[in-house]
């Protein structure tokens, strides 16, 4: 996996993936685009979700709707570090279990989702969730 970032101006950055998607990073406090950090946390929750829907629809449960509501916690001091992340799934469907979306979840956060895999090496994650029936 390759990509470049290529700097604009000021503090803001174009970051653009090798499949040609761009993307502006703003290090002055998000001003023109989300900060790199914000955009950790938004891949985390990204890469979770891909796996909570995947895993539910495999089990033949229909996922009409998933949102997750991710929380965080830094350091106060450089740098600025995430120490805690909760991802917070709302999955809404018709034929949703508590049971296969804690599944899901587990799933993902113990075996598949590699960005929070990577992160939880040194930042305590932890999940939660609640089912919406559509």
């Amino acid at each position: 996996m390759e990509a470049k970032v290529k700097w604009v101006e000021g503090l803001k950055f174009v970051a653009e993936s090798a499949s040609g998607h761009q993307i502006v990073m703003d290090g002055n406090r998000g001003e023109s685009g989300p900060s790199p950090m914000e955009m950790v946390l938004m891949s985390a929750g990204t890469c979770s979700a891909i796996d909570v829907v995947s895993i539910l629809e495999k089990g033949r449960h229909e996922v009409k709707g998933c949102e997750v509501i991710l929380t965080s916690t830094r350091r106060e001091e450089a740098p600025r570090l995430f120490t805690h992340i909760n991802l917070h799934f709302v999955v809404t469907g018709t034929t949703l279990t508590d049971k296969a979306v804690e599944r899901a979840v587990s799933l993902s956060a113990e075996k598949y989702c590699s960005v929070a895999l990577m992160l939880g090496k040194v930042v305590e994650i932890t999940h939660s969730h609640e089912i919406h029936t559509a």
